[in-house]
């Protein structure tokens, strides 16, 4: 599994998810992912319950430079939690929970509309 501080300092469409990888940049990255502003970031989560705002202290850091926040939490439908949800609204963020194909399908899509988009990615089986 890749270590949590393992990334690619650009921040690129994902062509491809499955097997508990992602696949990004003509790479593969084992686990979750955060793609942020700052880069493709290796992601500890692997349930909805594990997503929080220690989780995500990379996105509030970078709070700044996103509009949108992402959440592909699996295979299935996850409610953000109301604590999480105030949190991120408190700090300029937008944020959507989807499964993760629907989330990583969207944020390529704005990412390629030059959009100011983060996604927080569950890996899938």
């Amino acid at each position: 599994m890749a270590t949590p501080d393992a990334h690619l300092p650009l921040q690129v469409p994902i062509d491809g998810y499955g097997r508990f990888a992602f696949h990004f940049s003509g790479m593969a990255s084992e686990g979750s992912l955060l793609a942020l502003p700052s880069g493709m970031h290796a992601w500890a989560p692997r349930v909805p319950a594990d997503i929080d705002a220690g989780a995500l202290a990379r996105v509030f850091q970078q709070a700044s430079r996103i509009e949108l926040l992402l959440i592909g939490t699996g295979v299935d439908p996850w409610a953000i939690p109301d604590a999480l949800r105030w949190r991120l609204r408190d700090a300029g963020i937008s944020v959507d929970a989807m499964p993760t194909r629907a989330a990583a399908s969207t944020y390529n899509v704005l990412l390629a509309e030059d959009r100011a988009v983060a996604a927080a990615l569950l890996a899938l089986p």
